[in-house]
């Protein structure tokens, strides 16, 4: 490859993709952009292919993007990188036949990153500088001041604080607007059979020549992907027009269905919006103003209870998770606070099971690389923790079949809000339930294998079971908590002999979860 002298050598990592950062503000011919394809990013965990190609995509995207505005790019994709052992291997070369005199950075959000080109920096016998990603709300210096770490935190605190400090949704009298903070009390309803779902808005990206170079050198992915046609967004102009299909099509009734699960449909009403954000292609700011405006044109058309739960999302847990993120690393990254150490079953990687709602969920992620959050937190997640598997097994499985999950978000939402592996730090209790919670918000259980009315015998749906063992093995830490002790007195009203039956399906289960 051919690298041009330059005195600036600046890096753009694949997840630092804002072409409206003040680095592009005018081009200077001192200056060269590098962006580059990266085994280590490919490979340190098992990705979905889709979400591998869709980072190298609008990678690629941003580079010709960029150049088209002025800018010196060096784009380098795995032909070109593969001879070099790491990020710190492929900088130094670059600045070697360069010249720079030079080397600059955005802050990256996996800690793992932060460290290596930290100590890259340190190692360096030109000046090295870190900036800023000019991404998120809570800039990075502020969040040791909004998450102190001696302190438990809670997303509805936090929550409240982002909307006085920010105005939104917010009346001149410095109340939330409608009298409420939340209204998730109204956006918990299944969805009836006579609602018809909007088709979801895909696009034609060609990833064929990409898929070739992962394969060429054997990079390990998971998933699939039909005709190597990427159906996500790849473009600043696709992920407006990802937004726009939201605002104007599904957000009416997001917030209704917003904890849904069917198996008529993988999108439902679901904005799809999280890769986008996360590769920086659209900013929190403008996806929640794009809310606030649809209902200001529109008030009667936009229940506030959908806008809300929707701004929730993106200004509060969001957010919020980034900010348990690196308060909390590294140490964050060993928690197992249940000790459990179970593998996760191989159907997670198949979707080959007899569990509806386990086949549904894990289907769809294998073949669009997405599941929602009650899909993600209350069936896989909720399957995972009552099975007692290690959170790291968790965070590997996760962080690599979602195209949104980057370690920053991913993490907080696995280890804490979905596996307590946190003890508490994010979630006020685990979020466990038996087979009834999904029968209620799902159209899944009645065409089951499984009885989802039965607790115990070769046919009871396995969460019944599950849910009482989770419960007795662990009962010495979680009785006394408020919010679970109605629990235990239900289960001492049964008796022994009852009790028995279901531990020992549970039993069974544990013993063999891939007979499932």
């Amino acid at each position: 490859m051919e690298i041009p002298a330059c005195k600036r050598l600046r890096l753009i990592l694949g997840d630092q993709l804002n072409a409206e950062h003040s680095w592009f503000a005018a081009p200077d011919p001192d200056i060269l952009y590098v962006v580059a394809e990266l085994h280590q990013e490919a490979t340190y965990v098992r990705h979905h292919v889709q979400k591998v190609l869709a980072f190298f995509l609008a990678m690629e995207a941003l580079a010709g993007q960029l150049k088209a505005r002025g800018h010196r790019v060096l784009h380098l994709d795995l032909d070109d990188t593969a001879g070099f052992e790491g990020l710190p291997a492929l900088l130094t070369h670059l600045l070697a036949q360069s010249g720079s005199e030079s080397f600059e950075y955005q802050r990256p959000d996996e800690f793992r990153l932060m460290q290596q080109l930290s100590e890259f920096c340190d190692s360096l016998d030109i000046p090295g500088h870190c900036c800023g990603t000019e991404h998120f709300l809570v800039t990075f210096d502020a969040l040791e001041e909004v998450f102190p770490s001696d302190k438990k935190q809670r997303m509805e605190h936090f929550y409240r604080r982002m909307r006085r400090d920010s105005g939104w949704l917010m009346d001149e009298d410095s109340k939330p607007v409608g009298g409420q903070w939340n209204y998730d009390v109204e956006n918990r309803k299944s969805l009836p059979r006579q609602i018809v779902l909007p088709e979801p808005l895909l696009f034609e990206n060609d990833a064929a020549a990409a898929h070739k170079r992962l394969q060429r050198h054997g990079i390990e992915t998971l998933g699939e992907i039909a005709g190597d046609r990427l159906a996500w967004p790849v473009t600043r102009e696709q992920c407006r027009a990802l937004l726009s299909h939201f605002t104007a099509d599904l957000l009416p009734r997001f917030g209704d269905y917003q904890d849904a699960l069917t198996d008529r449909d993988w999108a439902l009403f679901h904005s799809r919006l999280s890769f986008a954000m996360n590769s920086k292609l659209l900013s929190p700011r403008e996806v929640v103003e794009a809310a606030l405006e649809a209902r200001a044109s529109d008030p009667d058309g936009y229940p506030l209870a959908s806008v809300e739960g929707f701004v929730r999302q993106v200004m509060g847990w969001r957010e919020f998770m980034r900010g348990i993120y690196w308060t909390r690393m590294p140490a964050y990254a060993s928690l197992n606070e249940l000790d459990h150490q179970a593998s996760l079953p191989a159907f997670y990687w198949t979707g080959e099971t007899r569990m509806a709602c386990m086949r549904q969920a894990i289907g769809q992620s294998l073949e669009h690389a997405y599941a929602h959050h009650i899909q993600r937190l209350m069936v896989t997640g909720n399957f995972a923790l009552l099975i007692g598997a290690h959170p790291d097994a968790v965070d590997a499985w996760y962080l690599g079949i979602y195209i949104d999950a980057i370690e920053w978000v991913e993490m907080p939402n696995t280890r804490g809000m979905s596996q307590f592996a946190d003890g508490g730090l994010v979630a006020s209790k685990p979020y466990v339930s038996s087979g009834n919670y999904i029968n209620k918000m799902s159209d899944h259980c009645s065409g089951c294998h499984f009885d989802v009315k039965a607790r115990s015998g070769d046919k009871a749906c396995p969460f019944n079971p599950l849910y009482w063992h989770f419960m007795e093995r662990h009962r010495s830490r979680l009785e006394k908590n408020p919010r679970i002790g109605m629990v235990y007195r239900n289960w001492d009203r049964m008796s022994q002999d009852r009790r028995d039956e279901i531990l020992t399906t549970a039993d069974a289960i544990l013993a063999d979860p891939d007979a499932l």
